[in-house]
């Protein structure tokens, strides 16, 4: 199981790299609602809902798993949005084709899908 994790993150930052150098011009409005699907620091699972607001690149985002709600700002530059959300690390995803986002965590120790 660490293999198929650090396999994941390693192709995640090969993404990261390569989105960041796909330019603003290829970026499209990631504003919406999107279903989340995470895995915690710990290797516990994690459902929750996510609302994302893109004011042409200034990111506002509210999370809402189980009983929690977080909520953090951040930036995009092209296909990669890097989020505050209030912990030591941001929260990075890669909007990929499908317009899912898909992102890291604590460092790269947790992992984390908003489906549209």
């Amino acid at each position: 199981m660490t293999r198929s994790f650090t396999t994941r993150r390693a192709a995640l930052v090969g993404l990261l790299a390569a989105a960041a150098f796909a330019g603003a011009a290829a970026a499209q409005d990631i504003s919406g609602s999107y279903r989340a699907e995470g895995r915690n620091p710990d290797g516990t699972t994690y459902t929750g809902t996510v609302q994302i607001q893109d004011y042409g690149g200034a990111i506002e985002m509210s999370w809402q798993v189980g009983a929690q709600a977080y909520a953090g700002t951040g930036t995009r530059n092209g296909d990669v949005v890097w989020v505050d959300w209030g912990d030591t690390y941001p929260v990075v995803y890669v909007r990929m084709p499908s317009g899912e986002l898909h992102g890291t965590w604590s460092n790269g120790r947790a992992l984390e899908r908003l489906i549209p």
